[in-house]
């Protein structure tokens, strides 16, 4: 044994920013948190999570409600979201016609892009006529149960390959989870320019969902339109779909695509 090896610090800056980020992460999952629930999550001191939630809090990062004995993530988060940077910012490209396409169905029209293994909502705008209150802007969703998902890995090898390295999880009795059975589904994709969900992501919720393309004609992000299955029978999602993908198609020109620059279409 090397005498001279350093001793682990528990308080190592490194471990310090690895658990702010897990308690983050905690917080996006579960919503709000006390400091011993924290505490048992990181399996650590309630000191220690106290601590850390307290450094966080400082940056507004975190934040407490009315009930001051848990936590919840802050609005700083927003301002840090705010400064992601995005392809000629895809945000402000696509909102206007984000709000029409709601406006038309009434059911949520989500804008989403891929981060890491998982996709995450960067807008939304709620239809009028739509009962689900979740707000999906900032959540990770697994790529192979939603429509989003779906879309991205069809036009992007590597992110199948990442996300299908590893057993699928099953969400719903309606999960596909089986390697060549989700690579038969992205290729149909491909061919219709369009990906459908039913209810595999939560029970009751379906989706359809559109590439949006950059330039160059490399799909950069994905908009779909999600609502309860019981009203979006199996026509009406078919004309969601179309709705869906002449929205993408929209943004996509706003951001300089043009139909006839298409670029390779990779094969998973």
């Amino acid at each position: 044994m090397d005498d001279t090896a350093p001793v682990p610090d528990d308080r190592s800056p490194v471990q310090s920013v690895d658990r702010a980020l897990e308690i983050l992460e905690y917080l996006a999952t579960h919503g709000e948190a006390g400091v011993t629930d924290l505490a048992t999550h990181l399996g650590v001191h309630k000191s220690t999570a106290f601590r850390l939630v307290g450094a966080l809090e400082a940056r507004g990062l975190v934040e407490q409600p009315g009930d001051r004995t848990k936590y919840r993530l802050g609005t700083g988060l927003l301002r840090l979201a705010g400064a992601v940077p995005v392809p000629r910012d895809v945000t402000a490209v696509s909102r206007r016609v984000c709000e029409e396409l709601a406006e038309e169905f009434g059911e949520t029209v989500n804008l989403a892009v891929a981060d890491g293994g998982a996709v995450v909502n960067i807008d939304q705008v709620r239809g009028g006529t739509g009962i689900i209150s979740h707000n999906w802007i900032g959540e990770r969703t697994p790529l192979h149960a939603t429509s989003s998902g779906k879309v991205l890995m069809a036009f992007d090898e590597v992110l199948f390959v990442a996300a299908t390295r590893r057993p699928l999880t099953r969400h719903t009795p309606a999960t596909l989870v089986h390697r060549r059975e989700l690579a038969d589904e992205l290729a149909e994709v491909r061919r219709l320019g369009i990906a459908f969900t039913h209810e595999e992501l939560e029970v009751g919720l379906s989706a359809a969902a559109a590439p949006v393309r950059r330039q160059d004609g490399a799909v950069v992000a994905a908009v779909s339109v999600s609502g309860p299955t019981f009203r979006l029978d199996q026509q009406r999602l078919a004309d969601l779909g179309k709705a869906v993908a002449q929205a993408a198609e929209e943004i996509s020109r706003r951001l300089g695509w043009s139909p006839g620059h298409r670029c390779g279409q990779p094969r998973p």
